[in-house]
């Protein structure tokens, strides 16, 4: 498997959405920000998904297509984009082939308590390439960081 680095090309992966499935190879020529988050409907969750939604024009302006991507099924993420009026899709990856891929599936730690679950994470995606990762994201200012990037390109 190649190294998730900045510079080397992003994993190739099939998701399911509500809309359909996605697959990089739609995004030829294009910009593609996937991030992947813990869980629908939860606190830094929804803030990160709301960021992404109410920047949805910004990000159409630049060029790119926001996808999130959790293990949720396709139901729960129908229901969390209608709570909320999302307008980024989401894909579905319950088995968390893409999100290992990504390198996404990591050992956490919550009072003392070690378990493996999803690192938020985003990646910037341009051609096939990963231009730009971040880990370890922190939700406020980070919408606005990956919009900036987009936007550079």
């Amino acid at each position: 498997m190649t190294a998730v680095t900045e510079g080397a090309p992003a994993p190739d992966f099939t998701l399911d959405t509500a809309d359909g499935p996605v697959s990089l190879g739609d995004f030829k020529g294009k910009t593609l920000v996937l991030y992947f988050y813990p869980k629908d409907d939860t606190g830094g969750c929804t803030k990160e998904a709301q960021g992404f939604t109410e920047q949805a024009a910004a990000f159409a302006t630049a060029g790119a297509t926001v996808i999130g991507v959790s293990k949720d099924s396709i139901a729960s993420h129908r229901k969390f984009t209608a709570k909320y009026g999302l307008g980024v899709a989401l894909g579905s990856d319950p088995e968390g082939r893409v999100i290992e891929a990504y390198g996404s599936w990591v050992e956490k730690s919550l009072y003392g308590r070690q378990y493996m679950g999803i690192d938020r994470s985003t990646f910037l995606i341009r051609d096939g390439v990963l231009r730009k990762i971040w880990r370890k994201v922190r939700v406020p200012g980070h919408v606005d960081a990956v919009l900036e990037a987009a936007k550079a390109l």
